[in-house]
């Protein structure tokens, strides 16, 4: 490229005597020199009656544009423009640009059915995939049942580790605060009728019962039901997954089943040590609230909580585990495309896995209530 080819635009005005004046460009007219040019021209006020190009050695298309665009705006001529220039200006010219930059928004009662249309048949569609991937997973559970040595030890003591292990202080603060609180706020109510003795059977039930696995479930969902769906994810993403498939390895075998046996197993020791830390922490606020002794509390949870109550707990446990895991485990299966994905995925892994766990417990509660587990 040429010195002058490396000169920057500039122009010029001259007035004619006749109120108007004439602009002269002065340099190469290119997408690489006018961005300085281009935002001066925009600010002049004074009417113009010529756009010389006669000084400009070489233009290109948004050369050309910047020109025509200004003879267009202010009715000026252009004077002195190469065989070039007139080409590209004639061509660009053509262009007139007069499409509409965002598409014509439907009418409400076209908008309305059409949201509703695309949010089933995408619920219908997410339905089917889940299906799907819990047919592959119970695949994978009879391949490893029939080969027992394809099961993956260490990758299972590894998410054990990960998923309840690592959470047991995060999980024992928020039970023990949400045991205080149960026993506090019930302390308050049942007092205003002299029975305050009953904190206990609240909390011990409640603890016990419900809050004590749900809230875990919500926990275990935060924190591992994220992972395994960024995790997987991210593997997703840099085809280390393909490359497991390539290789002979299946991604079902050594990802999904130890996450997924982690989760129900690690859900039942949880919920249980949240259920009882829970109650520690009614039998704290009990001895400074009540003046009930924390030890009077305890022994009064044996005589006052039914031990189907504990069993009510064991036995939604693992289904939220389950729960949890696979819906972690398939968000992460279906990343594509860029790294945003992965943290769509997850919030959508996160939030899934709460949904179905509170719509299950809700289903539980009715179904004991019914078998006289109430």
């Amino acid at each position: 490229m040429t010195s002058r080819m490396r000169e920057w635009a500039d122009f010029s005005t001259e007035a004619d005597g006749h109120g108007a004046a004439t602009l002269s460009f002065k340099g190469p007219l290119l997408v690489s020199t006018v961005g300085l040019v281009e935002r001066r021209v925009r600010s002049l006020d004074e009417p113009l009656a010529r756009v010389d190009l006669s000084a400009v050695p070489a233009i290109d298309t948004v050369g050309a544009w910047l020109a025509w665009r200004l003879s267009r705006d202010t009715g000026a001529e252009i004077t002195g423009a190469s065989d070039e220039a007139k080409r590209l200006i004639e061509a660009v010219s053509k262009s007139t640009g007069e499409g509409a930059i965002h598409p014509e928004r439907p009418p409400l009662l076209e908008r309305v059915p059409l949201g509703v249309g695309k949010l089933v048949i995408g619920w219908g569609q997410g339905v089917v995939g889940v299906l799907g991937f819990i047919g592959s997973m119970i695949l994978a559970f009879g391949a490893v049942i029939r080969h027992p040595h394809r099961f993956r030890t260490k990758a299972l003591v590894r998410q054990i580790e990960l998923v309840g292990i690592s959470g047991l202080g995060i999980i024992g603060l928020m039970s023990f605060l949400i045991g205080i609180v149960i026993a506090q706020q019930g302390a308050v109510q049942l007092q205003q009728f002299g029975a305050e003795m009953l904190t206990v059977n609240l909390t011990g039930r409640i603890a016990m019962r419900e809050l004590g696995i749900l809230m875990t479930a919500i926990m275990v969902a935060g924190r591992s039901g994220s992972a395994f769906a960024a995790q997987i994810g991210t593997m997703k993403l840099t085809e280390e997954i393909d490359a497991m498939r390539t290789i002979g390895v299946s991604p079902m075998e050594a990802l999904v089943i130890p996450r997924v046996l982690a989760a129900m197993f690690m859900m039942i020791l949880l919920g249980f040590f949240a259920s009882i830390v829970a109650i520690v922490g009614g039998a704290v606020i009990s001895q400074f609230q009540l003046d009930i002794p924390v030890f009077t509390f305890l022994r009064r949870i044996k005589e006052v909580v039914p031990v189907h109550d504990l069993w009510v707990g064991l036995i939604k446990a693992p289904v939220f585990g389950l729960i949890i895991a696979v819906c972690g485990c398939y968000q992460g299966m279906q990343v594509k495309g860029s790294s945003e994905e992965v943290g769509l995925r997850t919030t959508m892994a996160v939030v899934q896995a709460i949904f179905m766990v509170i719509v299950l417990d809700a289903f539980f509660a009715v179904f004991f209530t019914k078998v006289n587990w109430g």
